[in-house]
C-alpha cells in the first residue's frame, strides 16, 4: 500500500447511506464534504454581485440616465463596504462559529437581492442598495468558508482551500451569462430579485444539510481522523489577534497582498479597454479577457495543490514575481506578449485567494483564526477595490496606461520581495508531507520548541 493509500484510508469515515460489499465499505473523509458545500456555497456569492457588475452596467446607465463613473461608483461602494466590515465578519465567526455566520449571512444575502426593487428608484437609492450589498457579502464570501475549511483541514489544508474557492471561479464564468439571460428577457430588477430567490431556495438549504462547523461534532478530529485528545488540540492552537497584529509576519503580510491586490485587479479590470487602446481589435480583448479568467482558475487550482508541498512564502514570491513579469509584457505592443500578459496576471489573481487563508493559519494559528483571516482579507479587498480607480485616473491624466503599468509592475515586485521576509511556519502540519521539506529546510528545531510555546 503506497503513502497516499495510507493516508486516505486513515482519513476515512463511514458516511451516512454507504453501502457495504463483501465486508467492504466505501468511505470518504467528511471534510471533502464541507468543502464541497463550500464550493457551491461561494458559487452564489461573489460571483453574481462582482464577477456579474459588467452585466448588469448598462441597462443600469439606461435605467438612471448616468454616465460610466455613476454607475462605477455604485460597484466601488459595494467593495468598499465589503472590505469595511471583513474585521466584524471575523469576530464574529470567531464568536459564534463560522457555520452560523455563513447561514445568517446567506439568508441577508438572498433577501437583499430579492427585494432590490425597494431601492431602485433613483441613482442615490442604487448606492445605498450596493453599499447594503456589499456590508452582507461577507457573510457568502471567503472569510467564514476558509475558517470551516481551514479547521477540518491539516495535510492537505492547501489542497483544500483551493478546491472550495474553486466555486469562486466557476461562478465566475457560468453566472454573469446566466445573469445576461435573465437580463434580456426580464430586466435588470427581476434579474437580482430570481438570483435571490436562487440563493434561499437552492443555495441556502443545501449549505444548511451538508456544511458541519468542525470535525468535533461529528466525532472526528482535523483531517477526518478519529478524534483524540492530541489531535483536538490542535484546532485551539494558535495566536490571539492581538498577538497576530503585533507581530512583524502580519504587516509583511498585509503590505504585500495590499500592493498586489491593487495591482493584478487594476489590470485585469482595465485588460480590454487597454488592448482595444492599442488597436488589437474587440475581439482580441474578448481573447485577453478569457484568458486572464482561465488563469485565475488555473492559479486557484494548481496553488491549492502546492501549498502542501512547498513552502509557501517562497512559493507565494515567486508567483507575484512571475506576475510582475505579466504587467511588464503587457506594456508592449505585441498581441502575444499581450495575451502572455494577460494569462500570468491572472495567475496571481487566481493564487492570492488561496495564500491569504494558508499563510494565515501556518503563521498564527487558529486560535482566533477569523479575526486575523478577516483583517488581511480587508486590505486586500480594499485595495481590490483602488487599484481600478488608481489606474483610470492616471490614464484620465495622462493619456495612456504606461506609467500605471510601470508603478503597479514595481508594487508587485516589491510584494514579491516582502514575503521573502516570511520565516519558517510557526504552526505546522501534524504530520508533514515529506515533499514539503522542498525550500523548507530552514525550519529547526528551536522554531519547533518556539511554537509549542506560543500554542500553550
Amino acid at each position: 500500500m503506497g503513502v497516499d493509500d495510507q493516508i486516505l484510508a486513515h482519513d476515512q469515515v463511514r458516511l451516512p447511506g454507504t453501502q457495504t460489499t463483501a465486508g467492504h465499505s466505501r468511505r470518504i473523509s467528511y471534510g471533502w464534504w464541507a468543502v464541497l458545500a463550500s464550493a457551491f456555497g461561494l458559487f452564489w456569492g461573489i460571483p453574481i454581485t462582482v464577477y456579474s457588475f459588467s452585466v448588469f452596467f448598462k441597462p443600469l446607465m439606461l435605467q438612471f440616465h448616468a454616465g460610466r463613473a455613476a454607475v462605477s461608483l455604485a460597484f466601488t461602494l459595494m467593495l468598499a463596504a465589503g472590505a469595511l466590515c471583513a474585521t466584524p465578519v471575523g469576530w464574529l465567526i470567531d464568536r459564534y462559529g463560522p457555520r452560523r455566520v455563513i447561514l445568517m449571512g446567506t439568508a441577508i444575502f438572498g433577501s437583499i437581492l430579492l427585494g432590490n426593487r425597494i431601492l431602485s428608484g433613483s441613482i442615490t437609492q442604487l448606492y445605498c442598495f450596493y453599499v447594503i450589498l456589499g456590508l452582507s457579502i461577507q457573510g457568502v464570501g471567503p472569510i467564514p468558508y476558509g475558517s470551516l475549511v481551514s479547521h477540518w483541514f491539516d495535510r492537505r489544508r492547501g489542497l483544500a482551500l483551493g478546491l472550495a474557492m474553486l466555486g469562486i471561479g466557476v461562478g465566475a464564468v457560468f453566472m454573469p451569462s446566466v445573469a445576461q439571460t435573465l437580463i434580456a428577457r426580464f430586466g435588470w430588477n427581476n434579474a437580482y430579485s430570481i438570483l435571490g430567490a436562487s440563493v434561499l431556495l437552492i443555495c441556502w438549504p443545501a449549505v444548511a444539510g451538508f456544511l458541519k462547523e468542525r470535525p468535533a461534532d461529528l466525532g472526528l478530529s482535523i483531517d477526518g481522523t478519529r478524534s483524540t485528545t492530541d489531535s483536538l488540540g490542535q484546532v485551539g492552537r494558535g495566536l490571539t489577534a492581538r498577538q497576530a497584529w503585533s507581530g512583524g509576519d502580519f504587516w509583511l503580510m498585509a503590505c504585500a497582498f495590499t500592493l498586489a491586490s491593487a495591482s493584478l485587479q487594476a489590470c485585469v479590470v482595465h485588460l480590454a479597454p487597454m488592448l482595444n487602446d492599442r488597436n488589437l481589435g474587440v475581439r482580441a480583448a474578448a481573447v485577453g479577457s478569457s484568458l486572464a479568467g482561465a488563469a485565475v482558475m488555473i492559479g486557484r487550482m494548481g496553488t491549492g495543490y502546492l501549498l502542501d508541498r512547498t513552502f509557501t512564502a517562497r512559493l507565494a514570491s515567486i508567483l507575484f514575481a512571475i506576475s510582475g513579469v505579466g504587467i511588464a509584457l503587457l506594456l508592449l505592443a505585441s498581441r502575444t506578449a499581450a495575451f502572455a500578459g494577460a494569462f500570468l496576471v491572472g495567475l496571481g489573481l487566481g493564487a492570492e485567494l488561496d495564500l491569504i487563508p494558508y499563510l494565515a493559519s501556518r503563521y498564527f494559528g487558529l486560535r482566533e483564526f477569523g479575526k486575523v483571516y478577516s483583517s488581511l482579507f480587508a486590505a486586500f479587498a480594499l485595495a481590490g477595490a483602488l487599484g481600478p480607480l488608481i489606474m483610470g485616473a492616471a490614464f484620465d491624466d495622462t493619456g495612456s496606461y504606461r506609467a500605471p503599468l510601470v508603478g503597479f509592475m514595481l508594487a508587485i515586485l516589491l510584494a514579491s520581495i516582502l514575503l521573502t521576509g516570511l520565516g519558517p511556519y510557526r504552526f505546522h502540519s501534524c504530520e508533514p508531507n515529506p515533499s514539503s521539506a522542498i525550500g523548507h529546510q530552514h525550519f529547526t528545531q528551536q522554531s519547533k520548541i518556539q511554537t509549542e510555546e506560543q500554542c500553550l
